[in-house]
């Protein structure tokens, strides 16, 4: 295990031409389940200034960049804030995922206040989300036999249980093996993909794995109709409000400084084409 400490990835940040609200690690070493070969995805919010959405021109609603830093590929998206409530209010959690990382780049107190609003866009159809998002997985393993897509589809749907069960957000896959009962072989699943980003699920019995995954989907159906999340998010009024302060108070207030150890495999870890599909559910 290789430490880095998040103070070191703020470089990376620093040439952003319009404030940043918040950028968080997302991917895969979120995940919990890095790659020694892996590259660096950073995603955030940005706040436009008032002119750049009020005139003829579009405004850079999603901004997006990729770099190489020592070897390591590097990269870097962010929506405008008011894009980024708008996904907050579809049953999106790949955004609250990314809003909720503990793994912290840079922060405001706009960013903790976005934090306290998501009890309110919390809903049952989030199931949906981690359903569809763990069907493309899937059909990519089927396709592939990769690690990594099987990986994240044990990820999605134990995020789903556990998120309709605890009314909570987490996207850990060490942490939820502990907390909702999986497969006893995706531990060693894990350390195996800490070896190559790319490596082939090697020594699993497919019909049990096929059958590991339909009892997942199970779980995650019956936990949906057995959840005490509302089927409408109550926060729209508060978001919608604090969407015109923050706009009108323009620029972000000072970043809050933090500085956080991380702890990964070789280089930090991320899957840009499995976010990008799932920014899309």
């Amino acid at each position: 295990m290789i430490e880095l400490r998040i103070a070191d990835l703020r470089s990376a940040i620093a040439r952003t031409p319009d404030p940043l609200v918040f950028a968080t690690v997302s991917g895969a070493h979120l995940y919990g389940f890095p790659s020694r070969d892996s590259d660096i995805d950073l995603r955030g919010v940005h706040l436009l200034p008032v002119e750049a959405l009020v005139g003829l021109r579009e405004p850079e609603e999603t901004r997006s960049r990729m770099w190489d830093r020592d070897g390591v590929e590097m990269d870097l998206v962010t929506h405008d804030l008011r894009k980024f409530v708008r996904l907050m209010l579809r049953p999106n959690g790949y955004v609250l995922e990314q809003l909720l990382s503990p793994l912290v780049v840079h922060t405001t107190d706009s960013h903790a206040e976005l934090v306290a609003l998501v009890p309110g866009v919390l809903t049952s159809h989030h199931a949906h989300h981690y359903r569809g998002f763990a069907g493309t997985q899937w059909r990519l393993f089927e396709k592939t036999g990769e690690l990594k897509p099987l990986l994240y589809t044990f990820r999605v749907l134990l995020t789903g249980i556990h998120l309709m069960h605890s009314g909570e957000v987490q996207a850990d896959l060490p942490t939820l093996i502990r907390e909702v009962a999986a497969p006893a072989y995706l531990p060693d699943l894990i350390a195996t993909k800490a070896e190559a980003e790319h490596g082939t699920a090697m020594g699993l019995d497919p019909e049990r794995v096929a059958s590991d995954v339909e009892t997942l989907y199970a779980v995650l159906d019956e936990a949906q109709a057995g959840t005490g999340l509302p089927d409408q998010p109550s926060a729209y009024g508060a978001l919608h409000d604090f969407v015109v302060r923050r706009r009108l108070a323009h620029p972000v207030e000072t970043a809050t400084e933090q500085v956080r150890a991380v702890r990964r495999p070789g280089n930090l870890t991320a899957e840009l084409l499995a976010q990008r599909e799932e920014e899309t559910h």
